[in-house]
């Protein structure tokens, strides 16, 4: 640490540390240190950078093929510093092109500089527009740099993230201008990549099938252009190790720790090779180990030309000193932008100099947070051997207003408004949108992924069907040996009866997977790698052979232990007639599932349902003799368990003759008249059955229109407020 106070002792000249950016002396506490020879000039604020040399091309020595636009041409190229020579305040210009090299061209990523100006973000509260989250805050990003977003709780940092991004929730309101090299256009699709603090993975996929899923959705093009394109994304982030590995979530309990999933959920935004990559929160719920691997990995991708923009929460020394530069905010104002080291300086002008044993990202933290004004004043009392209690002897208010005025009035300030200003004065080149794979294609990406997943999640999937089997055997051992007899037949009715509603209520025990296909898409809709229809078809093209298992399994045990009438075609009714309530089960589930997005109360509303619907189905009571307010009009008629048993109940009695005495006979509607109404009409049935299908995709339909509508433009606002709870519930 006392050499963190040298490198600040070198700023004391000027208040500025972009004015001489020749005179630092490259920094040997780092946990990477640079080797003999390696120091280079950093970019400073004063630094312009040239858009004709957007495309840096090098040649390189290597025997290897032609040169391209792959992550890991960037790696075999001498443009970019090794991991011993990242730790530096800056990243540098391109070093000399080699001389005697193999004539092979390679070009980097190709990075887009952004830069904010006058940026202010008002949330909707109770006065329409009047909480001001970010307030006026200026700065930029080069390509090959990371630029870190550093507060504390609700200072604006992910809001900020999000501004940049363009993805506010709809309650917010931007001010302020955005500039992507140098033009105020909107970064189009495939042009950027933004990574969610919570991300959702499939965890019985591998990170080879994941990420080579997610490349088949975003991109155009042949498969084997897209396997390619996920090696480099593997090998970009240090994932090799584990690339055949199951990723782990609900049913396999041995998965990839939490620093490999959020690697996984970076890497998915790389296959689009973006120019810009917004984090939020990379080091959520990391250890230090893994926050150290995080972010050397991150440095590595910049080297190679990305811009990296991301938020931080809190760091280590090590990994602050991997950072280029930080903006660092408190209720939403701007205390400080620029080099990371320029704000020790920054802070020790203002009053607050960092001690010698503390990290600097602590210290800074430290003096902004209001926090710790409760620590303080709990503890007033206490006094440490040392003296006081806290290293600010200040009210944390009063440092925030003096950092605020002090970087204000600073010189720091002015660089960054000359910086910005030599930015935005001319348009540099245009960022163009990349091609997108056809709704077909997503489509059979979709469903493939689905089969997939159900083939391996024996949780949510097999668990299931196995269920049914036990449900089925038992409904069957008890209602067996019935025989043809007309006595027979109120106890083949509630039979039907029991196994249809049954096997209907035992169908909410999927609702964990439904909530979980519905996260993904969130996640996957809000980077418009899927849409609304695109997943709806292949949720239900992939749920298909799965219901079609389950129900010709359940029926066909069911049908010959009941001793039902052996006749072909009227088993396969029977089969398809429970494939349709199981279809529209599945489309029910989904409907609730995507309204509350919760277990607890997705199944609370579903069984609530199921218990309505059996009342009013028409075994307790005939549907005739139901009130008709409520019980006939409307529960009796949108109940899938009235048409699904009523059209069981008329493919086994109608045409079925039952003999009363010797002479006398009645038709199977007259004997089944006084248990249960069915029509006399034979075709009724195939009519019962169109009703269970215009339900299935009525409900689908409905579910469209809320994700369409709802969540697919609500999903950041959504995910913004789950994680502002999560953040105070901590």
């Amino acid at each position: 640490m006392e050499e963190i106070q040298s490198q600040s002792d070198l700023y004391r000249s000027s208040s500025s540390c972009a004015s001489s950016p020749t005179s630092r002396v490259p920094s040997s506490h780092f946990f990477y240190v640079r080797k003999p020879g390696s120091l280079r000039q950093p970019i400073s604020f004063e630094d312009s950078p040239e858009w004709d040399e957007a495309d840096v091309r090098t040649e390189y020595e290597a025997g290897g093929g032609g040169g391209g636009d792959s992550i890991n041409d960037a790696t075999a190229t001498p443009i970019s510093p090794s991991l011993s020579k990242i730790n530096s305040g800056s990243m540098a210009s391109p070093p000399p092109v080699p001389e005697g090299g193999a004539g092979n061209v390679v070009r980097k990523i190709a990075g887009a500089s952004i830069a904010w100006r006058d940026l202010t973000v008002t949330m909707n509260g109770k006065r329409r527009y009047s909480d001001k989250v970010v307030k006026s805050s200026n700065g930029y990003a080069f390509p090959g740099t990371m630029t870190v977003i550093m507060g504390p709780a609700k200072s604006g940092k992910s809001t900020l993230l999000r501004a940049l991004a363009g993805r506010l929730p709809p309650s917010a309101k931007m001010y302020g201008e955005v500039f992507v090299n140098g033009s105020k256009s909107h970064m189009p699709y495939g042009s950027y990549g933004y990574v969610e603090r919570e991300t959702e993975l499939i965890g019985s996929l591998t990170v080879r099938e994941f990420l080579y899923y997610s490349a088949l959705l975003q991109l155009p093009g042949f498969l084997f252009q897209k396997r390619s394109v996920v090696e480099d994304a593997i090998q970009a982030m240090s994932l090799s190790d584990y690339a055949n590995k199951l990723i782990g979530g609900h049913c396999y309990m041995k998965g990839l720790r939490s620093g490999e999933r959020r690697r996984v959920s970076i890497a998915r935004e790389l296959v689009m090779r973006p120019h810009i990559l917004f984090i939020d929160e990379p080091l959520y719920h990391l250890d230090s180990v893994s926050a150290l691997l995080m972010m050397v990995t991150l440095k590595k991708l910049a080297s190679m030309g990305c811009t990296l923009v991301f938020t931080i929460y809190q760091s280590s020394t090590e990994v602050f000193g991997l950072f280029d530069r930080i903006c660092l905010l408190s209720n939403g104002n701007t205390l400080f932008f620029g080099e990371t080291l320029a704000c020790l300086q920054h802070f020790s002008n203002a009053g607050f100099p960092c001690p010698i044993m503390q990290s600097p990202s602590d210290h800074f933290l430290r003096a902004i947070n209001t926090d710790f004004d409760r620590i303080i004043a709990m503890c007033k009392n206490w006094q440490d051997d040392n003296g006081d209690f806290s290293a600010v002897n200040m009210d944390t208010a009063v440092a925030i207003r003096t950092l605020e005025a002090t970087y204000k009035s600073s010189e720091d300030a002015a660089s960054v408004e000359t910086m910005i200003f030599k930015l935005t004065e001319r348009e540099g080149t245009q960022l163009k949108s990349k091609g997108k794979a056809g709704a077909a294609t997503r489509v059979a990406v979709l469903t493939w992924r689905s089969l997939l997943v159900m083939s391996r999640e024996w949780k949510y999937y097999w668990l299931r069907l196995i269920l049914y089997m036990i449900l089925t055997l038992c409904i069957g051992t008890l209602y067996s040996g019935l025989g043809h007899s007309l006595s027979s037949v109120a106890t083949r009715v509630s039979a039907v009866f029991v196994f249809v509603s049954f096997a209907s209520l035992l169908g909410i025990a999927g609702i964990p997977s439904l909530l979980k296909e519905i996260k993904i898409y969130g996640s996957e809709a809000s980077n418009q790698h899927s849409g609304a229809l695109v997943f709806l078809l292949g949720q239900f093209l992939g749920s298909i052979p799965f219901l079609f298992l389950m129900s010709i399994s359940s029926s066909l045990v069911f049908y010959f232990m009941v001793g039902l009438r052996d006749d072909f075609s009227l088993l396969m009714y029977f089969v398809l007639n429970f494939f349709m309530c199981l279809l529209v089960n599945e489309g029910l589930m989904l409907f609730i599932a995507c309204i509350w997005r919760d277990v607890y109360w997705s199944t609370l509303t579903l069984i609530s349902l199921h218990v309505i619907m059996m009342l009013a189905a028409g075994h307790f009571r005939i549907r005739n003799a139901l009130p008709k307010p409520i019980w006939t009009y409307p529960l009796a008629y949108i109940s899938f368990h009235t048409y699904s048993i009523e059209g069981l109940l008329e493919n086994e009695y109608l045409g079925e003759v039952f003999a009363v005495g010797e002479v006398r006979s009645i038709s199977g509607y007259e004997a089944i008249r006084g248990n249960y109404q069915i029509s006399p009409d034979t075709s009724s049935k195939w009519r019962n059955m169109l009703v269970l299908l215009a339900m299935a995709f009525g409900y689908r339909l409905i579910v469209y229109v809320l994700l369409r509508f709802g969540l697919n433009k609500n999903v950041s606002g959504r995910l913004l407020l789950c994680h502002r709870k999560n953040n105070s519930s901590r």
